[in-house]
């Protein structure tokens, strides 16, 4: 059956033996004659009407079906698979409320009864019962993992809600189950486009066109109407002084086999404060550098909204599970209340104090991201910025005047995570009079250095960033790493 229209509420393949499709009635087939036999014979055979219901489902003719799965629930009150069965036939006649109530009785004799709880959840759905829906979806994948329709479902239900990030996470799992779902990474785009993320939303609607093979026609025109409109891409990483190293000798710092991934952010554009001039190109820089030093993968995203930059996080953690470095830069405005450091997203709005956990990134979600590394979790926060909501900023908790004002509180990660940020914490970090920061700029720099221990190298960065400041700016790291092993971006020759 067609899955269209984002968020949209479908029945989808109603699982199960009796999985109705449009077919010629015909009453004289082998399966139904069989069973009126069966049944001619003894008439008290439960199962002889549930096989003729299943025939008739299948020949389309439904209400002769629910007759005799009537007939069955009246000879044998405990069949579980007539009870559901029954309710794919209501459904399909569009009588949701009896089709709830023998989903319901289904459950009640078999709990574990999966396919029940996901046609239940669509019944639901089509009443616009979402939170039950959900609540119901959410049985049928924990029963059942590889349900992706009931992922794509759940999804769209979240996605009536508002609740985009939970919309996309579900048409992942869905995808993840099944890489050809195509309207899935429809929708999965559409919930992308519609918090600004073009370049995610761009690629699933370019990887619906390339589904040869299930794509429905519904999800291949919406692909292609969308990617009409969206705005022109731009580059994924800004060239802007690249250092001057040759890709050939950098490429061996990852001589050793060490899987190593990066998340690298810039935001500038700022919707309710001034904008920033270099966090994007910043960022683009030290996207650009950390791939010449042999990073599997570095993702850089740019003026990310709160629930994009959540986003990021959290599909970062998960990737990060699996490697041995996990590298997270972020560049842009942050904030220290009450002795917490924030990450502030572009669309903040901070009237007072007691917002700021509402509209802001906790820091300690940046480390969690990379936490689960195995053997080096470097977070570098270009942050240290003068807090721009300062002088707008109602005060209503009884916190130090620093702490709503100058750069970030110090910080004391786990161990074996190391955190640099551009300037010491209270103090604030400066754009500079160039394209880039000076801390982008000696960390672009330094990076490239064959046989830099990293610990040696945020030295030698501090040292640059406080030459260039005239000793206004001091980098300063928090935090340890292991003692017995020494870290490379780019090994000795």
């Amino acid at each position: 059956m067609l899955r269209k229209l984002f968020y949209c509420f479908v029945i989808l393949a109603l699982a199960g033996p009796a999985a109705a499709v449009d077919r010629v009635k015909d009453d004289t087939s082998p399966a139904i004659a069989a069973a009126s036999e069966a049944i001619r014979r003894d008439p008290k055979d439960a199962n002889a009407y549930y096989n003729r219901g299943n025939a008739y489902s299948a020949n389309g003719n439904n209400d002769r079906a629910i007759a005799d799965y009537t007939a069955t629930l009246r000879l044998d009150p405990t069949h579980a698979h007539a009870y559901y069965n029954r309710g794919n036939a209501y459904s399909i006649k569009g009588d949701t409320e009896r089709a709830i109530a023998d989903y319901t009785a289904t459950i009640r004799l078999d709990p574990a009864y999966a396919n029940a709880y996901y046609n239940r959840g669509n019944a639901y759905s089509n009443k616009g019962n979402t939170d039950r829906a959900i609540a119901d979806y959410s049985e049928a994948v924990r029963l059942q993992p590889t349900n992706a329709n009931a992922y794509f479902n759940r999804g769209n239900a979240y996605g009536s809600k508002g609740d985009t990030d939970r919309a996309i996470a579900d048409y992942t799992e869905a995808i993840r189950v099944d890489p050809t779902y195509a309207n899935a990474y429809v929708n999965r785009g559409l919930a992308y486009e519609k918090r600004g993320d073009f370049a995610k939303a761009r690629t699933d609607f370019n990887a619906t066109l390339g589904l040869s093979h299930g794509a429905t026609r519904w999800a291949q025109d919406k692909a292609r109407e969308r990617l009409a409109v969206l705005p022109s891409p731009r580059p994924a990483t800004i060239l802007v002084e690249k250092p001057s190293v040759a890709p050939a000798v950098v490429a061996s710092g990852a001589a050793n086999g060490d899987r190593r991934i990066a998340l690298v952010i810039g935001n500038s554009a700022y919707e309710n404060v001034a904008a920033l001039a270099n966090p994007v190109r910043d960022a683009s820089l030290v996207a650009d550098v950390l791939k010449l030093t042999g990073f599997e993968a570095v993702t850089l995203l740019t003026n990310l909204r709160k629930d994009a930059l959540v986003n990021a996080l959290r599909e970062f953690a998960a990737r990060a599970e699996t490697a041995d470095w996990a590298v997270v830069y972020y560049a842009g405005h942050g904030m220290e209340v009450g002795g917490v450091n924030y990450l502030i997203p572009t669309d903040a709005k901070i009237a007072a104090d007691r917002e700021i956990g509402f509209e802001a990134v906790p820091v300690d979600q940046v480390l969690n991201a990379a936490e689960r590394a195995k053997k080096l979790r470097l977070v570098i926060l270009d942050a240290c910025r003068d807090n721009p909501f300062a002088n707008q900023m109602k005060r209503t908790m009884t916190v130090a005047s620093r702490s709503v004002s100058r750069g970030l509180a110090p910080i004391e990660p786990e161990a074996g995570t190391l955190v640099v940020y551009a300037a010491k914490d209270g103090e604030t970090a400066l754009d500079g009079d160039g394209i880039n920061s000076p801390f982008a700029a000696a960390f672009v720099k330094n990076v490239p250095t064959p046989g830099l221990e990293v610990r040696r190298l945020f030295d030698f960065v501090r040292d640059d960033v406080m030459e260039a400041t005239g000793r206004r700016q001091k980098p300063f790291s928090y935090g340890s790493i292991s003692g017995r092993q020494d870290f490379y971006f780019v090994a000795a020759k």
